[in-house]
């Protein structure tokens, strides 16, 4: 769903800052200047980098169990995860080693003729063991939300109704893997803008909007509801249909590097909706009814995302891409902390379902992230697209169990 392109620019734009010389002392001096500049360029990344990226790692308990522990495992449809999971396993492939634990289990189920819900079962008994996922004070339950993949309705030109544009990621968003600096610092990734030889903040929502046709030339469509232009942000991906009859398919691309802020925790803050009460349509229903008041409630929110356009091969019934590169399967998919549950891995999931309160356990892959996802026990359940899974996306807020699905022989996830 949300599938950064990070390029690393740090050291690129300290030797963009020094011109060469045939002077010793001007070669010195370009140096320094070369080292202030990317010292400075950490710095002012750090300031503005979301905090979430300098938290300690959520922690989390993995208990060995028995099959026999998960509720309904042996009840559910295993074979409509099987997409799911092998296109973990091909995402894995690229860099995986003959110490890998997840490489025998990938090559193994490549073979497997994985027709029934049996023959999938016994594969995943074999191969992995159950852990019990619990939060370091020993809780086993946390919060599952839902998401989709929205319908809107668009132009590729600006017109009429359709003026709320949604952009590519513009040519000065700057990308820094700050472990080119710092190692401490691994796998903490910042975005920012080039001001001079300075970098600073990217534009927050509000400025971005403010500034409407001077970046239309990174526009991909525009579309006729920004609440639902806002919602598809959220979501990471959605269909477009547009005004010639076609339909474009957007996937998430970057983001403006600022933290994301739910809004229905500022409609909860206000006093305008009761904290039990947040689901998608009631912050739908609060915003149509109070349209003047909505722009400033969305600009609470500063984080904005860039979308990309998909192959318009893609499959019609084929899911968007999550972070882990690979097409998300609908009901089989869920959104994570990558720092607790390692993207790619199989878990079985015990919640409820939002339409009926029906147990929904089954398994599922982890295949996409979120901002919003924070934590152990925290999950986003994918629905698919279409008015059924909008509706209980829309309304999901349950809590849930779940058991991470480790190699046989390999350490739980530390």
């Amino acid at each position: 769903m949300r599938l950064p392109l990070i390029v690393n620019q740090t050291m690129k734009i300290a030797r963009n800052s020094a011109t060469p010389t045939s002077s010793s002392s001007h070669c010195i001096a370009t140096h320094l200047r070369a080292l202030a500049a990317c010292a400075a360029l950490a710095l002012a990344l750090v300031a503005c980098a979301p905090q979430r990226f300098f938290e300690p790692a959520p922690a989390a308990r993995f208990t060995p169990v028995d099959y026999s522990d998960l509720p309904g495992w042996r009840d559910d449809s295993m074979r409509e995860a099987w997409p799911a999971w092998l296109g973990a396993c091909h995402a894995r492939s690229a860099g995986s080693t003959a110490a890998d634990p997840w490489a025998t289990p990938c090559a193994r189920a490549r073979e497997l003729d994985a027709r029934d819900d049996a023959t999938v079962r016994a594969f995943f008994e074999r191969e992995f063991t159950p852990y019990r996922m619990t939060t370091r004070e020993g809780d086993d339950a946390g919060l599952v939300t839902g998401y989709f993949e929205p319908s809107l309705s668009g132009s590729r030109t600006r017109h009429g109704r359709f003026q709320t544009p949604l952009h590519r990621p513009p040519d000065d968003l700057l990308h820094v893997e700050l472990d080119a600096l710092f190692p401490a610092l691994a796998g903490a990734r910042v975005r920012g803008r080039r001001v001079g030889n300075r970098v600073v903040p990217y534009w927050t929502r509000t400025e971005i909007v403010a500034k409407g046709a001077s970046l239309d030339r990174f526009a991909i469509v525009y579309v006729d509801d920004p609440l639902a232009a806002f919602f598809l942000e959220v979501q990471g991906a959605g269909r477009i249909a547009l005004d010639d009859g076609n339909v474009v398919r957007l996937a998430y691309a970057d983001q403006n590097g600022h933290p994301y802020r739910a809004i229905g925790r500022v409609l909860v803050e206000r006093g305008a909706l009761a904290r039990e009460d947040v689901t998608l349509p009631s912050i739908t229903a609060w915003a149509r009814a109070h349209p003047v008041e909505t722009p400033a409630l969305l600009d609470e929110n500063p984080s904005y995302v860039f979308f990309r356009e998909l192959d318009p091969a893609t499959r019609a019934d084929e899911g968007p891409p999550g972070t882990l590169g690979v097409p998300l399967v609908a009901g089989r998919s869920v959104a994570v902390d990558p720092r607790t549950v390692p993207l790619g891995t199989p878990l079985f999931l015990d919640t409820r379902r939002p339409s009926d309160d029906a147990p929904l356990d089954r398994l599922v892959v982890a295949l996409d992230t979120g901002g919003a996802i924070r934590g152990p026990l925290r999950f986003d359940y994918f629905w698919g697209f279409g008015d059924d899974a909008a509706r209980e996306a829309g309304l999901m807020k349950a809590r849930g169990r779940a058991w991470v699905l480790w190699p046989r022989g390999a350490p739980p996830p530390s």
